[in-house]
Parts: structure tokens; sequence; C-alpha cells
């Protein structure tokens, strides 16, 4: 469920860029990954800069937002499937990047452990309080708890972005750049604003999820098909919907790591450990999860929460 928390996280931030502002966007596990890399430099014990939880998740976001202007800023002309290939392009960039920078990213290693998040004086003796070990190496429910509540946060304040002149001004951009541009908006900083909200979203979530795991994780953990991932939960969920992209992760990602596991070991069970590959429920999964997502785009092609949320 943490993990589940974190990705929601990623898939709002990817909302923001093709939900609001249209722009079709396949590398934003590039920007998970500098959110996740950064978080490593700065707290493995190996590295001298031992900084702690609090300073590393917003450096983790600033450099993740500053990664996606740099990125967008030589190439806003572009639109349509001309940008779609420049992001997959700069994914793939980023990945065999982590992998070559290997005294600084670790390689194909990653970079751990990372430790804990500490928490302060005050917030841990309120903790406390509740039955909870304020110890997030000891008590779980400490990652869900937080993860929930940044989730919330981060969804409020999208809420209140899309009601705000910049998010009048994304969806205008959206629905015709040239009328928007005619009416006094500037195309340029708008979708500038979106790809810096977007990626900074995304190294956020990274963060997140090196501290969950104790590690950067590999970087072929952010390859095209987590990017691919991400944006099939913002389709299934509705464009530019916040609580239909919370439920389009759910339900992909729900699917693949909560469903799918679950069945195998059912069906293991009940099969007294017989080994047929067409047992294997997670040999069809991805049979079904692509046929259900034909479903969705023929029936519901809004996604399965419609409108503004």
């Amino acid at each position: 469920m943490t993990h589940l928390l974190i990705f929601a996280i990623l898939a709002l931030g990817l909302n923001v860029i093709v939900g609001e502002v249209g722009l079709l966007h396949l590398g934003i596990a590039a920007f998970f990954s500098i959110g996740a890399y950064i978080t490593g430099v700065l707290t493995v014990p190996a590295n001298p800069f031992h900084c702690g939880f609090w300073l590393s998740l917003a450096a983790s976001t600033a450099g993740a937002s500053l990664s996606g202007v740099v990125l967008a800023a030589p190439v806003l002309r572009l639109r349509g499937d001309y940008f779609a290939l420049v992001t997959l392009a700069f994914g793939e960039v980023v990945r065999f990047s982590l992998r070559n920078f290997e005294e600084i990213t670790g390689g194909t290693r990653a970079l751990n452990p990372i430790p804990p998040p500490e928490l302060p004086g005050w917030l841990a003796a309120a903790i406390s309080t509740l039955g909870i070990e304020p110890d997030f190496s000891r008590d779980d429910r400490l990652f869900y708890w937080f993860d929930l509540g940044l989730l919330l946060v981060v969804a409020l304040a999208l809420h209140r972005l899309q009601s705000s002149p910049l998010g009048r001004a994304w969806r205008a951009v959206r629905e015709d750049e040239l009328a928007a541009a005619c009416l006094g908006i500037n195309p340029a900083r708008v979708k500038l604003a979106a790809l810096a909200i977007g990626s900074g979203l995304a190294g956020l979530a990274g963060s997140l999820y090196a501290y969950r795991i104790t590690s950067t994780a590999s970087p072929d953990a952010y390859d095209f098909s987590r990017s691919v991932m991400v944006l099939c939960a913002v389709l299934v969920g509705g464009l530019g919907n916040i609580r239909g992209v919370i439920v389009g992760v759910f339900l992909v990602f729900g699917f693949d790591n909560l469903l799918a596991p679950w069945i195998d070991r059912w069906l293991q069970a009940q099969t007294s450990g017989d080994g047929a590959p067409w047992l294997v429920f997670s040999n069809w999964r991805l049979m079904l999860f692509g046929l259900s997502l034909i479903l969705v785009m023929r029936f519901r092609p809004a996604g399965l929460c419609a409108g503004r949320a």
C-alpha cells in the first residue's frame, strides 16, 4: 500500500503535464530516478554529505524540477509525437547515464543503504502517544501514514491550483494553444510551469521510494515500461482528474503488485504446488491488463472518472 501511495504522487505529477496541459510525456520515470538518486547521493554513509531526511526530500524535488525545466526549454516548440519522442529519449539517456557514472551512482549496484528518516523530537513524542513506534526502521506504519498525508497535501494543492489563473491557463493551452496566445497567455511559460511542477512531484515520489526500499534501486528499474505504466494509470483514471488518477494508480499498480501475487499464492495452494505454467496467474497478467485497457478505452475513453475533480 505504501508503494501505491508513492506511485499516486508520481502519477499526479504526470497528470499535470499530460492531463492539464496536454503534452504527451513518455519519460516521467527519468525524473522519478533523479529524485531517488539525489536522495541516495546525499544520504548514503559512503558519501560525505550525510544530509537529513527533510533536506534530501527538498533537494530531490528541486533537482527533478530543475531538470524538467532544462529539458523543456529547448523543445517547447515541439508538439505531439515529436515532444513525446524527445521525452522518451531523455528517459533513456538518464537511465544509461546512471549506469555509466559508477563513481557517483554506483552503476547497476545502486546506492545503499539509505538510512531511515529521523523525526524531530517533538513529533516523535507525539507519535509515541498514539502507540506507534517513532522509528521508520521498526514500524512500517510510519511510512504509510506519512506518505498518505503527503499524498493528500499534494492532491489538495493541485485541486486548488486547477482553479487558479495558472490552472485555467493550462486548460486554455491544452484546448487551443493559438487561441490562448491570442488572449495574452504565454504558452511557453505555461508549459514550463507545468513541467517544473510535474517533474518536481516525480522527484518527490522518487525520494520517498528510495527511503522506502532503503536503496536507489538499479537504473533499469526506471526504464520506459515504468513511464508507460504510470501513463496508463492516468489514462484509466481520467486525464486532468485528480481523484481519477489516484483510482487509476490503485487499479493498475494494485493489480500488478497486490492482486496478481495473491492469486498466484491461492492457485499454488489449490494445486498443491503443481508448477504448470498455465496455472501461474503472473504469466497471464499482462494479457489481462492489456485487455482491460482496451475495454476502458473503448467504453470509457475519457477514463473511469471523466471530468475535472
